[in-house]
């Protein structure tokens, strides 16, 4: 459902970005992008999402509905949480929608409230509701969960694999996160270099869910650890 061909976009006078990328995805995957600061993971969801149309290169799409994700919630602080979820679709068209995205996501009791009265937790939450309003085919994170504290974290992962089961939305997610790679990606990219370059793909064939204990994910992590360059007495302990 998406293919990219020998993508580069580059800046600070070719030592930031990423070059030469090409991978393609299938409908309902979800791919994990990994890499450490600065290989141009945020920048290829910019392009791939059209936010950035500097870039050489080509990708192509068969179904072309995408949603975006940040690391921030980016809410609308004088719109009300439905009112956040609908921002810039018709309303009579999508307030039903709305409705049952808010129950997707355990926000329901919440439609009147305004960000200022929600947790961080909560704040992504009504984000996540917001970029499904369009029913995009493929869904673009960057980083959601990096702001949140470990178990908030693990409890929007596993709201996002509920997602995931229920739509089967293709799904690109980038993360400093190996463990949340792991659990729920289908694949995951290695990005390394500044500029970033395609290093590595890691396939994960257990069936979701999966447990995050899994021996099979912790020997997965430590090979990953051993793509990146990463402590070598981190790695140990994996192996």
């Amino acid at each position: 459902m998406l293919a990219v061909q020998n993508i580069t976009r580059t800046f600070n006078e070719g030592k930031a970005g990423f070059r030469n990328v090409t991978f393609s995805i299938e409908e309902g995957e979800i791919i994990g992008i990994l890499g450490t600061s600065g290989c141009g993971k945020s920048t290829l969801l910019r392009v791939l999402s059209g936010l950035d149309e500097k870039y050489q290169g080509r990708f192509s799409f068969s179904k072309q509905t995408v949603g975006m994700m940040f690391q921030e919630p980016r809410l609308m602080p004088w719109l009300t949480v439905k009112e956040n979820v609908y921002f810039g679709v018709q309303k009579g068209q999508k307030k039903e929608s709305a409705k049952e995205l808010l129950e997707l996501v355990g926000l329901e009791e919440f439609a009147d409230h305004y960000p200022k009265d929600l947790s961080g937790g909560m704040a992504q939450r009504t984000a996540i509701a917001r970029s499904l309003i369009t029913e995009p085919n493929l869904l673009l994170l960057d980083e959601p969960f990096s702001a949140l504290d470990a178990f908030t974290k693990m409890q929007l992962q596993d709201l996002l694999l509920s997602i995931w089961q229920k739509r089967k939305t293709t799904m690109i997610l980038v993360t400093h996160d190996i463990d949340e790679a792991l659990y729920l990606c289908d694949r995951i990219f290695i990005l390394r270099g500044q500029p970033g370059e395609l290093y590595a793909e890691i396939k994960v064939q257990q069936a979701k869910p999966r447990s995050r204990g899994d021996v099979a994910l912790a020997k997965k992590k430590a090979e990953i650890l051993n793509l990146l360059d990463l402590n070598s007495n981190t790695k140990e302990v994996y192996q």
